[in-house]
């Protein structure tokens, strides 16, 4: 992460914009901004396969894992705004577990880059897919865009839904309909 021009690139927005970077609360804004965007870009450094780590023996359990309400934070490529809501992955192992706290670390890892939610989505299931080599993974992404409440069409509250299925949630509806079923709650 070149920190330096990400500066220099916030002082000419500043002085575009008409303000005074020497001004008492812009003193540091450039710096502040480097130093932002390092964190929350941290995602163009990491393999998600990586992130995901060691996996375990499933020791023959194949039926459904489902990781519910993972919140994430993105940054859209089209306006670099933030994009927030929650993830709900599933998976059916074939022969390898993840641990818990892996399945949200490969969505913060993905979520770590400028993009559109609808790759996001995608880029996870296939991850997973990659990464785990189950029977199948689905991904529903709920999130709210600034790009649309703050600025353009103005709607807060409104929510951006995606989902990817990948192996047996795409080619079998039952399971496709169960893992719905559980996300929305009716499974509690």
């Amino acid at each position: 992460m070149d920190k330096d021009r990400i500066r220099h690139a916030v002082s000419e927005i500043i002085a575009a914009i008409g303000d005074d970077e020497s001004r008492e609360g812009l003193r540091e804004t450039p710096r502040r901004i480097a130093d932002m965007y390092e964190e929350i870009f941290e995602g163009l450094s990491q393999d998600p396969i990586e992130v995901l780590g060691p996996t375990f023996d499933s020791g023959g359990h194949q039926e459904m894992v489902i990781v519910k309400e993972i919140p994430f934070y993105s940054i859209c490529e089209h306006h670099f705004l933030p994009f927030h809501g929650v993830a709900h992955v599933g998976y059916i192992p074939r022969e390898r577990l993840a641990g818990v706290s892996k399945i949200a670390r490969v969505v913060e890892a993905l979520a770590r880059r400028p993009q559109m939610q609808e790759h996001l989505t995608g880029q996870i299931a296939d991850s997973l897919m990659k990464g785990l080599q189950p029977t199948g993974v689905a991904v529903v992404m709920e999130a709210e865009h600034l790009c649309m409440t703050m600025r353009g069409v103005e709607k807060p509250g409104s929510r951006l839904v995606t989902s990817a299925t990948r192996g047996h949630f795409r080619t079998n509806p039952s399971t496709r309909a169960e893992f719905f079923s559980l996300v929305r709650g009716n499974g509690k």
